[in-house]
């Protein structure tokens, strides 16, 4: 039983790969890409041999941490790809013991697997003046490699289970996110302080020898430094956080295969309609109250949202490290560009729900229309007051006309751009109830391309606003600031216009197509 789910994992692994030829370049590009990160990291294991073993310890101890903690936390920041999850093996007898071996090689034998097996694997290579702990690093490295595959399966289920609560995803979405978008500032941050104390690094790295995140890692040098009693100790603390993981992952996939994760819902109470009641009541209006809801609700939509109150704080700290203040000036163009290119996925989120909008034959333009009217709802008066909030902390009044102007071309022109690419690619996504920490295979290729093909059309349809803004800033005459605000607002509803009329044509002639990819894709 584990060969065949680690064989169903390879086949499911090459499968993707036959596709599309683009996805396939894509793939060979980052896997080259990958290899040459992999050889860079052996070849400095193996220079470390001629470091002292202390600087040998920090290095590997804060390394290894470094990868256990990242191993903990990605599938909660980034969609992790798990083509054997707990709904598609539930139907089967399948001996949980068996099942979790199973997972555990077949998490080994992927591409973030393995990368991370052979690269732990080789800190074998730093001690190979000393054979018998370069035998010990080895094994090290095989139970640390095995420790963080566990734990993201573990940290998965753990979540998968608790996000079946809407009012946790709810939370989730905008929580879990915040400090990865502010991951620079904290990284600068310590770095500037680790300048200042060349003692930080090591203290660190004996603290976190103690920790479950360093102790496994630390386990060799403790030897090579003459303390056998503290590298018992810390192998049992590596062995108690494995136990521990191991019985986290197996009660959270236990738990997923008799109660799947579902979505949670309500019962409104008669005569409140929600925001379908502040709508009109015609196709688009109907259309951009249900989007809204999403926005505001949906935790793959929260993730999006979440850039509006980060993004200026996160261009903040960068100006303060530069001195000047565009960057944080720039928050208002940056926030309308994110949001304009958010359509992109809307049908994609759908899923199989979009038969509804075919069986009520709704009209491709009030369709197109709806979903950029849900947008604009926040999304224009968020633009509006960050250009303005910004400002005023820069002390600055003189871009403001020329940054509005760029933002609302920005943002209608990307809605429009995306009314057309929405309805001519969708792409694999996380089903509506769905685990929203995982993705599916290929979809991370197939939204890439299309994507890049909206950046740049959107960058040709904004190039008059961004070519005044420059003047603007170049020349210092208020006057072609002004021109900008009057070309954004005149070029963004045309664009959007145009996007969804032409968009809603495309829909109507290819919404078999895509329900047939939705369907697929489920």
């Amino acid at each position: 039983m584990v060969a065949v789910l680690v064989g169903l994992r390879l086949l499911v692994l090459r499968n993707s790969l036959k596709r599309s030829v683009g996805q396939l370049i894509a793939v060979i590009i980052g896997g080259l890409y990958g290899l040459f990160v992999l050889a860079m990291v052996i070849l400095g294991l193996f220079a470390l041999n001629l470091a002292p073993v202390d600087l040998l310890r920090t290095i590997i101890v804060l390394a290894g941490s470094a990868l256990t903690l990242g191993w903990a936390i990605i599938p909660l920041f980034l969609p992790i790809e798990q083509t054997l999850d707990a709904p598609h093996l539930a139907v089967y007898p399948i001996p949980l013991n068996k099942l979790l071996t199973g997972l555990l090689i077949s998490g080994v034998v992927g591409i973030p697997g393995a990368i991370t097996m052979v690269a732990s694997i080789f800190t074998f290579g730093s001690w190979l003046r000393m054979p018998g702990i370069a035998v010990l690093a080895l094994l090290c490295g095989i139970a640390g490699a095995l420790l963080c595959v566990m734990l993201s399966r573990a940290v998965t289920a753990a979540a998968s289970g608790l996000s079946s609560g809407r009012r946790f995803r709810e939370a989730a979405g905008i929580l879990i996110f915040i400090p990865l978008v502010l991951l620079g500032p904290i990284i600068a941050g310590t770095a500037s302080s680790l300048e200042n104390s060349k003692d930080v690094l090591p203290n660190l790295a004996n603290a976190m020898s103690w920790t479950p995140l360093g102790a496994i890692w630390a386990i060799p040098s403790q030897v090579a430094l003459g303390d056998p009693l503290g590298a018992v100790l810390r192998a049992l603390i590596g062995l108690a956080t494995i136990a521990v993981v191991f019985l986290v992952w197996r009660w959270g996939l236990a738990r997923a295969l008799v109660t799947p994760v579902h979505a949670a819902s309500r019962v409104r109470a008669q005569g409140k309609l929600g925001l379908f009641g502040r709508f009109p009541d015609t196709p688009a209006g109907v259309i951009a109250a249900r989007c809204l809801t999403y926005w505001f609700r949906d935790p793959r939509y929260l993730r999006q949202l979440v850039i509006i109150p980060v993004l200026p704080l996160l261009l903040w700290f960068y100006s303060s490290l530069t001195g000047g203040t565009f960057l944080l000036q720039a928050a208002g163009p940056f926030v309308a560009f994110v949001l304009g290119i958010t359509l992109i996925a809307d049908v994609s989120y759908d899923s199989t729900a979009f038969v509804l909008h075919m069986s009520k034959a709704v009209p491709g333009r009030a369709d197109r229309w709806g979903r950029a009217s849900a947008v604009l709802v926040f999304g224009l008066p968020a633009v509006v007051a960050i250009t303005f909030i910004t400002a005023a902390v820069a002390h600055d009044w003189m871009p403001v006309p020329a940054l509005l102007g760029l933002s609302v071309g920005l943002l209608l022109g990307g809605l429009g751009v995306c009314s057309v690419t929405s309805a001519v690619v969708v792409f694999p996504a996380p089903s509506p109830g769905d685990n929203p920490f995982k993705t599916r295979p290929g979809a991370n290729t197939a939204l890439l391309g299309s994507t890049f093909i909206t950046w740049g059309v959107l960058a040709v349809v904004t190039a008059p606003e961004i070519a005044l803004l420059i003047v603007n800033l170049v020349t210092g005459q208020p006057l072609w600031g002004w021109i900008a605000l009057v070309v954004g607002v005149i070029l963004g509803p045309v664009t959007l216009v145009i996007g969804a009329n032409v968009g809603g044509r495309i829909l109507d002639r290819r919404s078999p197509e895509l329900l047939m990819q939705l369907q697929k894709d489920a």
